[in-house]
C-alpha cells in the first residue's frame, strides 16, 4: 500500500508537470542567490590577491633600497620583475599594470623616495650660488 501510494504521487508529479514547474521555480529563486554568492567570493579573492601583490611589492622595494649603483628606473624594473615572477610561480594571473602600480606605491612609501618639506618654498628659475 505504502509503495503504491508513493509511486502514484511521483507518477502524478511527473505526468502533470508539477515537478517541472517546481524545478523551474526553485531554479529562478536559487540562481540569483548563487550568482550573488559567486560575485562576493570573487570580490573577496581579488581583495586578498591585491593585498598579496602589495605585500610582495613592499618586500621587493625594501630589498632594493640598499642596492648601490643601480638607477631608480632599474630598481623599479627589477622590483616589478620580482613581484611578477613570484606571482607567476605561485600560479596567480595578475596584469602587469597592476604589478607596476603596486611597485610604484611601494616605492613612494619606501626610503627611496626623498621626503619633501611642505613648508619650504620650491626654487624656481635659475639659481646662482655666490
Amino acid at each position: 500500500m505504502n509503495t503504491n501510494f508513493i509511486n502514484d504521487i511521483v507518477n502524478w508529479l511527473i505526468s502533470s508537470g508539477a515537478l517541472s514547474a517546481l524545478f523551474i521555480f526553485a531554479w529562478k529563486y536559487l540562481k540569483p542567490v548563487l550568482v550573488a554568492k559567486q560575485k562576493h567570493a570573487k570580490t573577496v579573492q581579488e581583495k586578498e590577491l591585491l593585498g598579496l601583490v602589495n605585500q610582495l611589492a613592499d618586500n621587493a622595494v625594501s630589498s632594493l633600497v640598499s642596492a648601490q649603483g643601480v638607477t631608480g628606473s632599474d630598481k623599479f624594473k627589477q622590483a616589478t620583475k620580482i613581484v611578477g615572477s613570484t606571482l607567476a610561480d605561485k600560479g596567480f594571473d595578475v596584469q602587469q599594470e597592476t604589478v607596476e602600480h603596486a611597485v610604484q606605491a611601494a616605492y613612494e612609501k619606501s626610503d627611496l623616495t626623498p621626503t619633501v618639506d611642505p613648508n619650504k618654498e620650491p626654487q624656481t628659475g635659475v639659481v646662482v650660488h655666490g
